[in-house]
């Protein structure tokens, strides 16, 4: 196929601030999780498919196959879509009470 660029499980973009392995990073609509340190600005690998253990909202309880959303301000997954501000992301892959740090999260494209 002429026009295929890449698979897209993996793709780069510009770190739109300085990240660590393992963070969630928005951009626009596009959500991923930083496959190595970058700077902002610098060019940053993220990975956009998978299942990933999140930073959570302490306070959710999260079943699993719930929906999933990033919520930038605290840099942390929730349950909440705070009325469409925050996108969805994914579904949660195991259970995580109230209160706990993190889930695991499959990445919906």
């Amino acid at each position: 196929m002429k026009n295929f660029v890449q698979r897209g499980e993996n793709i780069t973009v510009t770190a739109p601030a300085a990240v660590a392995s393992g963070d969630p990073v928005l951009i626009g609509a596009l959500f991923g999780v930083a496959n190595c340190d970058a700077a902002s600005g610098a060019p940053l690998v993220i990975s956009t498919t998978g299942v990933f253990v999140l930073p959570k909202a302490m306070t959710d309880a999260v079943t699993v196959g719930a929906a999933v959303y990033f919520d930038a301000a605290e840099a942390e997954v929730t349950t909440d879509d705070a009325e469409g501000a925050n996108p969805m992301v994914g579904h949660a892959v195991s259970a995580a009470g109230n209160p706990s740090a993190t889930v695991a999260v499959r990445l919906s494209v």
